[in-house]
């Protein structure tokens, strides 16, 4: 019979993992078998630095932890050794620092996720990787939202210009 105190500690982490499944606005389930310690090391740093949590969980603990947060679907890619990023701020940071650390490193390989709340597969992971970062995208609108302000600001120097010219002949 197990200890009392070891099943509280279980049950704990098992709460503890479903509340970061369900609060995270992006999960990504990844295989690291193959890297090494040092690239290990420079991959938590760059999550960390992100804001990203970066955790080696074990898979029974995890699944266990997907029935509460009512993510069930996950546990298919719940095989193998697996870590677990976690980010509640930027949905994209995660898949897009995880994305290019295995273009860099073959040995990482993206299983899947959750990304609000759904659970997606690689080419989810992927494409989300592929988006431009939040800074990009605001960067994007603000130009659209401009360039009406700018031909209008254009057209009326032209009509002003044009105007000066035909009062000068």
């Amino acid at each position: 019979m197990a200890n009392a105190k070891i099943l509280e500690s279980k049950q704990e982490q098992v709460s503890v993992v479903s509340g970061k499944l369900k609060d995270s606005s992006t999960t990504v389930v990844v295989d690291y078998r193959g890297l090494n310690v040092s690239q290990v090391t420079e991959l938590r740093k760059q999550l960390r630095e992100a804001g990203v949590e970066f955790e080696v969980l074990k898979n029974t603990l995890v699944r266990r932890a997907t029935a509460d947060a009512e993510l069930s679907e996950l546990n298919q890619y719940l095989t193998g050794p697996t870590a677990i990023a976690f980010s509640n701020e930027d949905a994209i940071a995660p898949a897009k620092i995880l994305a290019d650390f295995a273009k860099k490193n073959d040995k990482l390989n993206i299983k899947g996720g959750v990304v609000e709340g759904k659970v997606v597969g690689f080419d989810q992971i992927k494409a989300l990787a592929d988006l431009p970062s939040r800074e990009g995208l605001l960067s994007m609108l603000l130009s659209v939202l401009q360039a009406p302000m700018r031909n209008f600001a254009l057209a009326v120097k032209a009509v002003s210009e044009k105007q000066e010219g035909g009062a000068e002949a």
